[in-house]
């Protein structure tokens, strides 16, 4: 059967950068902290470069099935890199560059903060594997929701219930135990409360070409306690109430989530460069209040938001 790509000559010659296919379904695996395979359906993007100016064309379906191959292993930097490589070798001659990436959610039990209670999480996943000038490089970022409470908007509150306060009580010469616990606890008490909103962290990483596997449920696990107010599943009182207490105790601006992460991440030093965007979806305002970090390596991540 004729080969278009092979005999036929483009109208124009020229170099493209990139060639290939997005949107392709396709199953991946990931190993979790205690080895055992979590599945998910991605959508994924496979390129070559077409560094051939007369070339009409790549071979696609050698990309479609060098992938649907590497699906029946778990998604490590060295299977995607093997799978890059293979992408090469199948193209000598018409490429010298490859690219891969996978958008999925990584679905996972999350424990509830103080019952017996858990339920599902779903985390969105982004992971990016590139073959460029004969070197591999791997990276993923994951969206992580956490709760925020305005410092600003707790401060007021609070000056609110002294006012309160004062105007209920500041005539009297003393005041009993008994009536400012019961005064606490009425809605006339608590006259004002600080506005909270759920807010996202953005982050991407890059690991080592050595990396063992993408520690997703790690970086996960390491965002969400620098922060102390992740986003809950199944809860019961006793669970809510804790985390009505985490967010008084942890009043930040997005400056301040953002130097939590920060912190956080630096002492990973398994992350060879970092960029972090939180994104506070005020309940104030109706734009969103948002700080951008970065690792500051020399020619790694820009700190473009």
């Amino acid at each position: 059967m004729p080969d278009v790509a092979i005999h036929s000559q483009p109208k124009a010659f020229g170099l493209l950068d990139w060639v290939g296919m997005s949107g392709i379904d396709t199953p991946v695996s990931l190993l979790t902290r205690k080895g055992v395979a979590t599945h998910a359906v991605a959508k994924a993007q496979a390129y070559v470069n077409l560094k051939n100016p007369k070339a009409k064309g790549i071979h696609m379906s050698r990309l479609y099935l060098l992938l649907d191959e590497s699906s029946n292993q778990p998604m490590t930097p060295a299977s995607l890199s093997e799978l890059l490589s293979r992408f090469l070798e199948s193209h000598q001659g018409l490429s010298d560059r490859a690219y891969i990436d996978f958008r999925f959610d990584l679905l996972l039990r999350r424990p509830a903060l103080k019952s017996e209670f858990s339920g599902w999480k779903a985390y969105p996943v982004h992971v990016v594997a590139r073959h460029l000038q004969g070197e591999f490089s791997a990276e993923f970022s994951v969206d992580i929701p956490y709760s925020s409470t305005c410092p600003c908007s707790a401060a007021l509150a609070r000056q609110l219930i002294q006012q309160q306060f004062q105007h209920d009580f500041g005539q009297q010469a003393s005041v009993s135990v008994e009536d400012v616990q019961a005064w606490l606890g009425s809605e006339r008490g608590i006259v004002a409360t600080p506005h909270s909103q759920r807010s996202i962290a953005q982050v991407k990483v890059r690991v080592a070409d050595s990396a063992q596997q993408f520690p997703i449920e790690d970086l996960i696990d390491l965002v969400e306690g620098s922060l102390k107010t992740p986003v809950q599943t199944a809860v019961k009182r006793e669970d809510e109430q804790e985390f009505a207490r985490l967010n008084g105790q942890n009043l930040m601006f997005c400056e301040d989530a953002a130097r939590r992460v920060q912190a956080a991440l630096n002492e990973k030093p398994a992350y060879v460069d970092y960029w972090v965007r939180v994104n506070h979806l005020e309940s104030l305002h109706a734009h969103d209040a948002v700080s951008v970090i970065t690792k500051g390596v020399e020619g790694g991540y820009s700190p473009m938001p």
